[in-house]
């Protein structure tokens, strides 16, 4: 094959792409002019990108502040990739149950081969800010992240442990190792502020017939509203929840 004979791209669909890297990397929700300043596109071209990139989902346009984000396509797209549809769609109504209930916002996380990553989210409080959007990977001190140590025994994970101790304290490591038995007994873990001031989390494993975790169940909000032991009522609700989900994919407690 000819190594300087030129691929045939359509530079549209390129420039497309870009645009919705240009939010993976910046991270946040972008205004117009926001967008024009970083890509560099003409204001008439990026209305016509915006408004298909909208139209089609892998946007979504803030109709009262004019904010453009995400869209819940890109979440299909990459549950498709990741192997999780199933377990997306079964968990939806939970969160959306578990969010109404309690008035915080419920996560759910699953495995990839960079670690637990945030794969939707309901929220009741759409003015908090919980420190994490779709996508976003977990470290291993997030409450997810200590109930993938505790539950999920496969190499990846192993491995993916491995890096993460690496850049712990040896106290922060000898206090993760203690959390560890009580997490496995309790099907719960608690962590306080991981990703952003005054924001505390709890989660829960979602479990299949192989007693495998499929995923995890995360409640988010104001560290004085996240209980941190398993028999608030807060989390024996959650718990409830997340065994009924794991029922439905073969789990059964043992007594």
């Amino acid at each position: 094959m000819d190594k300087n004979k030129t691929i045939p791209v359509i530079q549209s669909l390129q420039t497309g792409i870009g645009i919705l890297e240009l939010f993976i990397s910046e991270d946040r929700p972008l205004k117009f002019s926001e967008i024009q300043e970083l890509t560099g596109i003409t204001k008439s071209n990026l209305h016509k990108y915006l408004n298909t990139l909208t139209i089609t989902g892998l946007l979504y346009r803030n109709k009262d502040h004019g904010y453009y984000q995400l869209g819940s396509k890109l979440i299909e797209f990459g549950n498709a990739a990741i192997g999780s549809v199933d377990l997306i769609q079964q968990a939806s109504q939970f969160l959306k149950k578990i969010s109404r209930e309690l008035q915080l916002t419920a996560l759910l996380n699953v495995w990839t081969h960079d670690g637990p990553v945030i794969a939707n989210i309901w929220n009741s409080q759409p003015g908090l800010n919980i420190g994490a959007q779709i996508g976003t990977r977990l470290p291993i001190l997030s409450s997810a992240g200590k109930a993938y140590v505790a539950f999920k025994d496969h190499a990846e994970v192993k491995e993916w442990t491995q890096r993460e101790l690496k850049h712990l304290t040896a106290e922060s490591k000898q206090q993760l190792e203690r959390e560890l038995p009580n997490i496995q007994k309790n099907y719960f873990s608690y962590a306080a502020e991981p990703l952003i001031k005054h924001v505390s989390s709890f989660s829960v494993p979602i479990l299949d017939y192989r007693n495998d975790m499929l995923g995890c169940i995360t409640i988010v909000g104001f560290t004085h509203l996240i209980p941190s032991s398993h028999d608030d009522n807060m989390s024996s609700f959650v718990l409830e929840q997340a065994f009924e989900l794991s029922e439905s994919f073969g789990w059964k407690k043992k007594d």
